[in-house]
């Protein structure tokens, strides 16, 4: 099956089970979550904030475009991005921009195969770690957790786990490379300003197969506007694969009185996989 075609049977099938998913687990309405007289989460109720008065980013997000039957969630919230920056997508993270992405001759070869390949090779149809710009826009849904010296996202797509070190350290000489980078945040006013380099190399930042390298460095903005909506400016600078940085907008929003399921992903063509044909 094409990676794009899964994509869409994947958030179908999500919004057709989710509801007696939900339902066993048999969630009760949870605290802290401001409502309106009706009992209704109030999205936009003012921005919580934690004991030294930054934002809390903690609770559960999910793309507004992909929430249909989850939970108790209230429909989504009006957005209120920076219009001037295009919003990226789940299938073209480009897709905003007049002329694509400035792409390099290499990542225009690159990319250009993966489409004629069908994106057969996208990390989230082999159940290996995707980009961090799917995760952003995947249907499934996130957590974010603060902890002292941590920001954590859990990714209900194949299980995924970034951490954001927010203890003030720098980045190791020569880091491990991992598939979600080695991301440091800080506050700067209301929004946390995250930065990330050490990517492993053949990342794909969305199902077309648009690249990002180890050469390459992401900075994130995260803003949450009130209760119910995080905003997630991205800039990408990546001398190898793109002519310039870039940016593009994620708008999320919260997902009240909802978990994530456990989403265990198996490549049943894979060659290790017991069942898989020889």
């Amino acid at each position: 099956m094409k990676p794009w075609l899964i994509a869409a049977c994947l958030a179908a099938a999500f919004a057709a089970v989710s509801p007696s998913v939900t339902a066993q687990w048999q969630l009760p309405p949870a605290a802290g979550i401001p409502r309106t007289p009706d009992g209704k989460p109030n999205l936009t109720a003012p921005t919580p904030r934690t004991p030294d008065g930054k934002p809390d980013l903690s609770g559960v997000w999910a793309n507004p475009w992909a929430t249909a039957g989850r939970g108790r969630g209230a429909p989504p919230p009006p957005k209120v991005s920076l219009d001037a920056i295009p919003e990226a997508s789940f299938g073209n993270v480009g897709v905003g921009f007049t002329n694509g992405l400035p792409l390099t001759p290499w990542a225009a070869d690159v990319l250009k195969k993966r489409m004629a390949d069908n994106s057969k090779d996208n990390p989230d149809a082999r159940c290996l770690p995707m980009g961090f710009m799917q995760f952003h826009e995947h249907p499934q849904f996130r957590k974010i957790i603060e902890a002292p010296g941590m920001i954590l996202i859990i990714y209900e797509a194949n299980y995924g786990l970034r951490q954001i070190f927010m203890d003030q350290r720098t980045v190791p000489k020569d880091p491990e490379p991992w598939w979600y980078g080695y991301s440091l945040g800080k506050w700067d006013g209301d929004t946390l300003v995250v930065q990330t380099t050490g990517f492993t190399d053949d990342i794909w930042l969305d199902i077309n197969g648009s690249p990002l390298t180890s050469a390459g460095k992401t900075i994130e903005r995260f803003r949450r506007v009130n209760y119910g909506t995080l905003e997630i400016e991205v800039t990408v600078d990546d001398p190898k694969a793109y002519t310039r940085p870039w940016t593009v907008k994620v708008t999320q929003r919260i997902a009240p009185d909802t978990e994530l399921n456990e989403f265990i992903c198996e490549d049943r063509d894979a060659p290790h996989y017991v069942g898989a044909k020889k």
